[in-house]
């Protein structure tokens, strides 16, 4: 426990590892190039540690994984989805601190989960 970095994730295996997952699935549409994607990256990664196996996160390289991407109308980096239950129930265009998406995570949990 305290080391749960988001996942590394591809479209061979996103419905598998989002669509199929039961809870909350939080995914980060990113480019290596992105400057507001890596100043993201410690809040998502402090974000991902806090809540280990309450939520899983996951980055997806939305250059190398058009499908995906496309499928979900991503046009610009970084985009946070939200996925309940297998469907997107939240979208953020733009970089999210990790107080901002503790506050999402709790807007769509339960206080009993």
């Amino acid at each position: 426990m305290g080391d749960s970095k988001p996942t590394d994730l591809d479209d061979s295996r996103f419905e598998e590892s989002v669509l199929k997952s039961p809870g909350i699935v939080v995914v980060d549409f990113w480019a290596p190039w992105c400057g507001p994607c890596i100043q993201m990256g410690p809040g998502l990664e402090a974000f991902s540690n806090a809540n280990e196996g309450r939520v899983k996160v996951f980055k997806l390289d939305a250059d190398d994984n058009p499908k995906t991407a496309e499928k979900y109308g991503i046009r610009s980096v970084p985009t946070i989805i939200f996925f309940k239950e297998g469907e997107p129930v939240f979208v953020s265009r733009g970089a999210m601190s990790q107080s901002d998406l503790e506050k999402k995570l709790s807007e769509l949990t339960p206080p009993s989960e």
